[in-house]
This record gives C-alpha cells, structure tokens and sequence, in this order.
C-alpha cells in the first residue's frame, strides 16, 4: 500500500507509540471515574422543536464533571420494542453534535441516538474553566499547567462516560447493547469511552484524535488539530526545557494508554494519507486493542470523507 510520509505499511501494524505513559495512569483514571460517581447528574429532558413522525427528540442537559452544564441530543424511536439497542455520537475537535436530521437513519431502525457536545467546542455544553495557565490556543493544552486533574480532556472523556451511563439506564433501552462511534476527535472520545465503559459492545472510531503526542510532533505535524502543541512550546517552554514533562503528563489523556481496556468489538477506519492525525499515532491504540477488532483502510484518502464508510458503520451497527 502507498504511503508518501508515515511509516511503511509494514510497521504501522506493530507500531506501539512513542508517548510516555505516566507511571499512575490506571490510578489516575480509576480516580476520575470514581470522582464521576460522585456526581448526581441532575438531568433535565426538554422536547426538541425538532421532531420525526417515528421519534421523539429531545435535548438532553446533566451535569458533568467540575459543575458544568453538558448538553446531548438524545433520540428514542416511538414504536421500537423495548428494550433496544443505542448508539452515543462523537463530534470532531471543535465541532458541536450536528443536524437532528442526520440521526434519523438509527432512530428509524428502532435505536435510541445520543450526541454529544463536547464542553467548550461548538455546541451548547458548558465549559466552566477553572484551570490555570493558558486558554488561548485549543483544549488539549487547557490545564497542561495545572494539576493533571485539571486536563480539560479528562473532564471531556467523563462526559462521554456520563452519557453512556444516563443512555444505559433508561427504561427502553438495553444496557448490554450499545455502540458507540465518531469522526476523529469523535473518534478518540468513542475509544475512550469505550475503554472506561468496558461493556459498550460495538465501538467504530474514524481517523481518532487524540492518541500519541509525541508522535505528531516527531513528524513535524504539530499544525491542523495539532497546532497547539507548537504554539504552546514557543510561548511556555521555548528551549523544550520541559518537553519530557509535558509529554508525560499529556500521557494521561493519550488515548492508546485506554485502548487496551475496551472489551467490544472494534471497526476502525484510517485513511493512510492523513497528516492531521498520521496514520502511525491511530495504530499505535489500534495496536493496543485486544479485542475482536478490524481495519478498514482506505490508501489514498486523508483526513475527509471516507466513501462508503457511514454505510459500513451503520451496517457494524446493526451487529447491536
């Protein structure tokens, strides 16, 4: 297979990333996840002005980690036996939940559908700040200064949880059959998510954001998604004085240092002329994932559209 800047094809497949993993990791997230069953997630149901003659739309509100205010857009298919199978939707970096419109094809094949809005990005969640050093330039940078707590991608990785858990404990649907999927930075938070709730079934990332640091910046791909990282060595450590340190603590929110805990089955996409997220930094999690797992790879695309591949993941779904 071709590709003009990353590694052969042959190493990409026992690729294991090159970002340092903190030495409390597992503590680290064992602590976050008891620190969200800590929270009430006071939830708050509104009907949509959105809705479809065979579901029933409804914006979602709860609280997240740090008191902040989390939004989903959640639909339940009005004639589907209960209980049914559910699927949770990851946007990309920046972006906000999507169209209601382009749910549909799930809620019509009898599933719940819930989307996300990452805090702080183009949707209606709540971003409560509260970490010190810069907010400027991006979220994975946000609380690098900070106590690692205080990561902001941490606080967006329980979200994701947050959501499975509310989605799984609702009356209709069926807990042991959920499924979860997204488009880069979508991608890495349905890893993530499905790494955190080891009883998500089926989990379809896209190009994921999100894994392996370190790599990108030994590429010289620290731009598109990435840029932050340049921006921020130039303005806080412009020797690199500190780079071993910050590379460590980003570890904790590296979604290949997760990927082993996921349970379900897993169908990944890479498009192997990806520069926004190389294609090594996706195998370097994929590598780690040891469950029943398989690739679909696309040789001359990079971080776009993939043709035929929505199909293939609604077709994956139907596997719930």
């Amino acid at each position: 297979m071709p590709l003009s800047f990353d590694l052969p094809w042959e190493e990409l497949q026992t690729y294991q990333g090159c970002n340092p993993r903190p030495d409390d990791f597992d503590a680290y997230w064992g602590n976050a996840l008891r620190d969200l069953d800590r929270i009430a997630a006071r939830e708050e149901w509104t009907r949509s002005w959105f809705q479809a003659s065979f579901a029933e739309c409804l914006d979602l509100y709860f609280d997240g980690i740090g008191g902040a205010r989390v939004h989903a857009k959640v639909l339940q298919p009005k004639d589907a036996p209960a209980p049914h199978p559910a699927v949770l939707m990851f946007h990309g970096y920046g972006g906000g939940s999507g169209d209601w419109s382009d749910k549909l094809a799930y809620a019509a094949a009898g599933f719940t559908v819930a989307a996300l809005d990452c805090r702080g990005q183009g949707g209606l969640s709540e971003d409560v700040g509260g970490a010190k050093g810069t907010t400027l330039n991006g979220q994975l940078i946000r609380g690098l200064d900070d106590v690692p707590e205080k990561l902001l991608f941490r606080q967006i990785f329980l979200d994701a949880v947050q959501l499975s858990r509310i989605v799984m404990d609702l009356p209709a649907v069926d807990a042991a059959r959920i499924g979860v999927t997204g488009v880069s930075q979508g991608g890495g938070l349905s890893l993530a998510c499905a790494a955190l709730v080891p009883e998500i079934k089926l989990v379809a990332p896209v190009y994921p954001f999100l894994c392996d640091y370190k790599r990108v910046w030994q590429m010289d791909q620290a731009k598109d998604a990435y840029f932050e990282l340049r921006e921020y060595f130039r303005r806080f450590d412009p020797l690199h004085e500190r780079e071993d340190a910050v590379f460590t603590r980003l570890g904790y929110i590296d979604v290949q240092h997760l990927a082993a805990s996921i349970q379900g089955k897993v169908m990944m996409a890479v498009g192997l002329m990806d520069t926004v997220c190389p294609p090594s930094t996706q195998f370097a999690a994929y590598n780690k994932i040891t469950s029943e797992k398989s690739l679909r790879i696309y040789p001359d695309f990079e971080h776009e559209g993939l043709p035929g591949h929505s199909d293939a993941i609604y077709q994956f779904m139907q596997g719930l």
